[in-house]
């Protein structure tokens, strides 16, 4: 096996908060590197420190501007690859065009492995990212891929809140797996809502199929909220059948659009999720939960050659 120096973690403009906090969970200091921007809007990143041999790790986020963003890792990427560094780690705390993962229609491109690609040729050695939208988006890779899981922290929450009768509400057919799941955990009551969607960024919440949510506290979990349509009508529906109180648990909430306003205005008491992008509008509602020990645990365990999977 190689022998890597020193671990190095280097942070991209997309979420610094979150970089240093997980520097701060691992008690070192982010690396010194220069990121800026020429006059022609093309991107120049330099390390401001010798890499060669060092075990480095960049951090970057899927968040706007999300092009600029993602040529930024490329860039960063590969002048971590041409500085001789041991092993390319990235920390992708949320995936990059996660939910282009397959063809939904003729003609349409798979943009999440196009992605793939493109780290992979920049020369990343290992991903590490945040409950990845699909199953199939690790199997586009070649190089390790550890997908890691916000469950424990978000049942941990859940207990707190579930004290008496609670239901497990999939907000649809594709969150029914995680559901059930946590479900089990939790023992307590699941149903699911059908749901029939129009266009992108748009969803009519129908039915619910499953356990009655009458005088139950309701526990949405998914993966993403974007302009929030689908998590507010869910909600919503939940109420109208005599839910008690409905509490949301979404690992990346990036909250486009007028999605707080709906928020605001939603049956939802309250909604939890991670800094996986950083959260920077104001919303009575809502709570976040930092997963930057998450990120610190995981990158130990890979600087340290040791089981990632053993952790969560």
């Amino acid at each position: 096996m190689q022998q890597l120096d020193e671990l190095k973690l280097f942070i991209g403009s997309s979420n610094p908060l979150l970089g240093e906090e997980i520097c701060e969970q691992l008690n070192i200091e982010s690396g010194k590197m220069e990121i800026k921007k020429f006059a022609s809007g093309e991107t120049y990143v330099r390390f401001l420190e010798n890499i060669r041999a060092k075990d480095v790790f960049l951090i970057q986020t899927a968040v706007e501007p999300i092009n600029d963003n993602l040529m930024e890792l490329l860039i960063m990427i590969d002048a971590a690859k041409r500085a001789s560094a041991g092993r390319i780690t990235v920390v992708m705390p949320h995936f990059f065009y996660a939910r282009q993962d397959r063809k939904a229609a003729s003609r349409e491109p798979i943009t999440a492995k196009l992605t793939a690609d493109l780290l992979e040729k920049a020369g990343a050695s290992r991903i590490i990212t945040l409950e990845v939208h699909s199953d199939q988006i690790p199997g586009f890779f070649d190089i390790p891929f550890d997908n890691l899981a916000p469950k424990k922290v978000f049942v941990k929450k859940a207990q707190e809140l579930c004290e008496g009768d609670c239901v497990v509400v999939a907000p649809d057919a594709g969150a029914a797996k995680k559901s059930t799941k946590i479900s089990k955990t939790l023992d307590s009551g699941l149903a699911i809502i059908n749901k029939v969607r129009s266009k992108h960024n748009h969803a009519e919440a129908m039915n619910i199929i499953g356990d009655d949510v009458n005088g139950k506290n309701c526990l949405i979990f998914d993966d993403i909220v974007d302009t929030g349509g689908s998590l507010c009508a869910a909600a919503n529906l939940v109420k109208a059948q005599g839910a008690n109180k409905v509490y949301a648990f979404i690992t990346h909430g990036l909250f486009n659009g007028d999605a707080i306003e709906k928020i605001e205005k939603s049956d939802i008491d309250i909604i939890f999720t991670t800094n996986t992008v950083p959260q920077n509008k104001k919303c009575k509602k809502l709570e976040i939960i930092s997963i930057a020990d998450y990120f610190a645990k995981s990158i130990k365990s890979i600087h340290e050659n040791e089981s990632v999977s053993k952790l969560f």
